[in-house]
């Protein structure tokens, strides 16, 4: 199935739903900018943003009919727990995903969009189609790993960047300096900081902080023998502070990822997404949502911290900020 879905992942076809992603974006700063404007809760705003973002991406022009009136899917952004209760309560969308995929295998519907794709997948072997139940179980992962690892991964990067002013200030420079046209349509060539910004964050922060892989064949990993069946559980959270590869570990520092700095490191050092053949699917569109949101909130608003929050981690399926980070977003002058 992964061979079949990714190609709605390559880098082209992530490139067709940047206008989506920077329109997304625009709305946010309008709505956090707008006058009388007091704190934000920044979390559940950028929940709000990644998850209009992952089902513009998976249903295309589908998505206005879908979520007109009541957004069926806004308990992913009202409920924080992931439970039992939460997962029914989910499921119970199943029906909706149905009746989508039924419209578009009656040819009511033909969009490049990624539920589309998943429709249009063929195994590479047999040539066989994926049942529909197969495609809802892919859409609903695509859901919640699309939106809430991008989300978390966001909450952090402004935290980071509220808290290191001189950050702030060589970013919105990189941003000020750039064309109307090149904030539109970011391109990662163009915005060489915001990219190291990014990368920093997801490094003291991943959201996949705990990565599992379960042995098939016996090994020895390091000197420890593994046997069939044997969980290994590896955490890019420990790897990414680890001294032996990090000089200051726990300090932001974005020149990091100055292509010099990378080049020394060790590859697998930095694994955010993880790594190999059952990498993230998802990285690139991840990586070019974080760009075109950072580029465009950047330009139109300074974010400041409201003074007295603490902070913490909350390592759950993803690693989130615990309580809701709250700001105070400053509309910046053209």
């Amino acid at each position: 199935q992964r061979k079949a879905i990714q190609p709605a992942f390559h880098r082209i076809a992530v490139e067709a739903h940047a206008g989506d992603i920077v329109a997304a974006n625009q709305r946010l700063a309008n709505r956090i900018t707008a006058a009388p404007c007091g704190p934000v809760d920044i979390t559940h705003e950028l929940s709000e943003v990644t998850l209009e973002i992952v089902l513009r991406a998976i249903f295309g022009t589908s998505y206005e009919r879908l979520v007109s009136g009541v957004n069926p899917f806004a308990l992913l952004t009202a409920e924080s727990d992931r439970d039992l209760k939460f997962a029914y309560a989910f499921r119970q969308l199943g029906a909706l995903v149905q009746q989508e995929i039924e419209r578009r295998r009656a040819g009511a519907t033909a969009a490049p969009d990624i539920l589309q794709r998943l429709i249009d997948a063929r195994d590479r072997h047999t040539g066989e189609s994926m049942s529909d139940r197969q495609i809802r179980d892919e859409v609903f992962t695509l859901i919640v790993a699309g939106h809430e690892t991008t989300a978390s991964a966001l909450a952090w990067t402004w935290l980071l960047i509220a808290q290191h002013p001189h950050v702030a200030e060589r970013l919105r420079a990189e941003v000020d300096e750039a064309s109307d046209a090149e904030r539109a349509r970011p391109d990662p060539q163009c915005f060489a900081y915001a990219q190291q910004v990014i990368a920093e964050s997801l490094r003291l922060y991943p959201p996949g902080w705990l990565l599992t892989r379960r042995a098939r064949a016996a090994a020895a990993i390091a000197g420890i023998d593994v046997l069939p069946g044997d969980d290994i559980l590896i955490s890019p959270y420990l790897v990414h502070r680890h001294p032996d590869f990090w000089i200051d570990a726990e300090r932001f520092d974005p020149d990091r990822f100055a292509p010099e700095a990378e080049r020394a490191r060790p590859r697998f050092c930095y694994l955010p997404f993880g790594a190999g053949p059952r990498a993230c699917i998802g990285e690139s569109f991840a990586l070019a949502e974080m760009l075109a949101h950072i580029v465009t909130l950047a330009h139109r608003c300074r974010i400041e911290l409201v003074p007295g929050q603490t902070i913490h981690i909350e390592g759950r399926g993803n690693l989130r900020p615990r309580p809701a980070i709250r700001v105070q977003p400053v509309r910046r002058s053209s």
